[in-house]
């Protein structure tokens, strides 16, 4: 069943953030990742929530997107976009 991840990202430092999206972008693939919107324009409709850039990844599984997450790969990468930048995260599974 698809999984859905959404990251809310708040950038300090573009130019560091572009070396971490740099690592993050094949190793993102090759776990079965793929992006579906990154940093697009977006409006809030309802609620309080004032998100800075929204980045919607699909991978195969919510077991795929955390051994991607676990891994050594994005762990070693995710130091980078802890300098540069903080971000709100949330998987959701997709309909079956």
């Amino acid at each position: 069943m698809a999984a859905y991840v959404i990251f809310d990202v708040d950038i300090r430092d573009p130019k560091q953030y572009q070396e971490f999206m740099s690592g993050v972008k094949p190793a993102l693939e090759m776990a079965g990742g793929k992006y579906l919107a990154r940093g697009g324009a977006h409006k809030v409709y309802e609620g309080d929530w004032e998100p800075r850039r929204i980045v919607l990844l699909e991978f195969p599984s919510i077991a795929a997107f955390e051994a991607f997450y676990n891994g050594a790969t994005y762990q070693g990468l995710k130091s980078i976009r802890d300098s540069c930048s903080s971000a709100r995260l949330v998987g959701v599974e997709g309909l079956g």
